[in-house]
């Protein structure tokens, strides 16, 4: 029995070394203290979590003694997507915004400002509608951690906190947004 189970733990092991798996591992940032402003705290707090979680690097409370300020700035819409055939909302667009920049402690512009666009389609329905908006607020928690995601990765792009010419990061900008429904 021991023996099935091992052989199946090894080809387990051998399929997911063989389609490219790999596990996060240690990040190593160009910054060793990074100071944060702006951004909600929920999103604060993560990527703090993340970024001293999964690397040498450690959040500061004060500019003075950061090698790295990142600035961040976040925006919320919702609109409507669709409309039934009474003219009532039967979805609606939940919009994320997060703009961030992140600048050396001399000014040098490590990564310009950039920002990460995401959306959701949600139902809606009059007769649940403290639900929805429960629903609406747990698809924004979801939007903001893959943001916070999308920025972790973006700040491991960062190779130097003095990038020669031609060798910073570009800014990113966001993709066209969903079009709008036929009517």
């Amino acid at each position: 029995m021991t023996r099935r189970s091992f052989l199946t733990l090894a080809c387990s092991v051998m399929m997911l070394s063989a389609c490219g798996f790999q596990l996060r591992g240690q990040q190593d940032y160009a910054f060793k203290r990074l100071y944060v402003s702006g951004g909600s705290p929920a999103a604060v707090a993560r990527l703090t979590r993340m970024v001293q979680g999964g690397s040498d690097t450690v959040m500061v409370n004060s500019p003075a003694n950061a090698d790295a300020l990142l600035q961040i700035t976040q925006g919320r819409s919702t609109s409507t997507l669709t409309l039934n055939s009474l003219g009532v909302v039967a979805e609606y667009q939940l919009n994320l915004s997060m703009g961030y920049t992140l600048t050396g402690k001399d000014g040098t512009v490590l990564i310009p400002p950039s920002v990460i666009a995401l959306n959701r389609a949600m139902t809606y329905s009059d007769q649940f509608s403290q639900a929805k908006a429960a629903e609406s607020d747990i698809l924004f928690a979801d939007m903001e951690n893959d943001a916070i995601d999308q920025l972790i990765r973006r700040l491991g792009v960062v190779r130097s906190l003095h990038p020669a010419p031609g060798e910073g990061v570009p800014a990113v900008a966001p993709r066209a947004p969903l079009p709008p429904p036929p009517l």
